[in-house]
């Protein structure tokens, strides 16, 4: 990796960095990727949420208010030069953290901010949240999540006799579910089967279908009933050790990705094998879908600069919050040439400018060279 090439502090100058984990895996990731990318000696902090916060969205500031304390790692002096978070709720514990330190503690928050984007000292996001450019905010092609070296090694050992048996070339259908605007009906599936069988048949080869954990039971049906005899398809369960989703990843010649899936999009895109974004149909009526309208329509990309400086104003003020759009990542994508819509073919493969790792490690680094008592 780039970033580790270069000399690293030792370890009594070094900046004492936390990593403040809640519990969603994929966040975790990305905060641990980066950590482990800068060199530096990082403890790791697990919080715990109490019950009303498990799940429900009441408001809070920066506090531990919401924190189950028995569960969670002590947060106590002295206090880190940096921490390095992911997430609303862990991001006010980080909060109330520098404000412990006398604000000596820096910042950095992976995403977007719930609440003034001025609190951070630095905001590592990526095209679907939509935040305005700052002084503070660097963004990124597509979120840091990924699947290590060592994962792809293993499965690529475990499933090369099962995979290497079907017809070349083997394209990997990986499924999301009903989130958002996206309808996952037997409709749907019955629409994304026609899609597959319009890109894929009439070269021949095989296609393997993946569900996951948000794929509804009716649409994995329909797809059974549907899809060609030849053509495996993998049903998600909780306690089943067949997934082959590591292994599609590994030896898949190409993928085909539903387009609500932001986790499969990214980890399917780092392969740099050609990938093709299918978009779900869309709800017709009710809350998810307008919200969904809504944050397209408010993304900055979509705006002129009048709707844009109001906006901005009020999204750094922490009156107002981009709802996601995630239709923002496939088109960054699209312009980088790393996808394409189903519908217009395969993209790739290109992997070029998709590893940012190294830049978010030269901004961090950056940002503590500086004196810490410095605004």
């Amino acid at each position: 990796m780039t970033a580790s090439a270069e000399p690293l502090l030792p370890a009594a100058t070094a900046p004492r960095i936390w990593t403040l984990l809640g519990d969603k895996l994929g966040d975790n990731a990305q905060v641990e990727a980066i950590a482990a990318a800068l060199g530096w000696p990082s403890e790791a902090k697990r919080l715990r949420f109490r019950a009303e916060f498990e799940t429900g969205k009441p408001r809070f500031g920066p506090s531990l208010h919401h924190l189950d304390s028995g569960a969670s790692d002590p947060l106590a002096p002295p206090w880190p030069d940096a921490v390095l978070t992911i997430g609303r709720r862990p991001s006010m514990a980080a909060l109330w953290l520098r404000d412990q330190s006398a604000g000596r503690t820096r910042v950095i928050l992976v995403g977007r901010p719930k609440g003034r984007i001025a609190d951070f000292d630095l905001v590592i996001s990526t095209p679907q949240y939509g935040v305005p450019p700052g002084d503070n905010v660097l963004q990124l092609a597509m979120p840091l999540m990924r699947v290590g070296d060592e994962v792809l090694e293993r499965a690529r050992a475990r499933w090369s006799d099962t995979l290497g048996g079907l017809p070349r070339p083997l394209t990997a259908v990986l499924i999301g579910g009903t989130t958002g605007p996206y309808r996952f009906d037997a409709a749907a599936a019955d629409d994304l089967l026609a899609a597959v069988e319009g890109a894929v048949g009439a070269e021949g080869g095989s296609a393997y279908y993946c569900t996951s954990r948000r794929t509804p039971v009716a649409f994995a049906a329909a797809l059974q009933a549907g899809k060609r005899k030849s053509d495996p398809l993998y049903r998600w369960s909780e306690t089943a050790e067949d997934n082959p989703y590591h292994g599609l990843l590994a030896l898949a010649d190409r993928f085909i990705v539903t387009g609500d899936s932001l986790s499969m999009i990214v980890e399917a895109a780092r392969c740099a094998r050609p990938m093709a974004i299918y978009d779900p149909p869309k709800r017709r009526f009710g809350v998810a879908r307008l919200v969904h309208e809504i944050g397209r329509l408010a993304h900055p990309a979509k705006r002129n600069g009048v709707e844009t400086g109001l906006l901005d104003r009020l999204v750094r003020s922490g009156r107002f919050g981009y709802p996601r759009d995630i239709e923002a990542l496939h088109r960054t994508l699209y312009d980088a040439g790393a996808a394409r819509p189903l519908a217009a073919g395969f993209a790739g493969p290109t992997g070029a400018g998709l590893d940012e790792l190294p830049k978010v490690v030269a901004r961090i680094r950056g940002l503590l060279s500086r004196d810490p008592a410095a605004p």
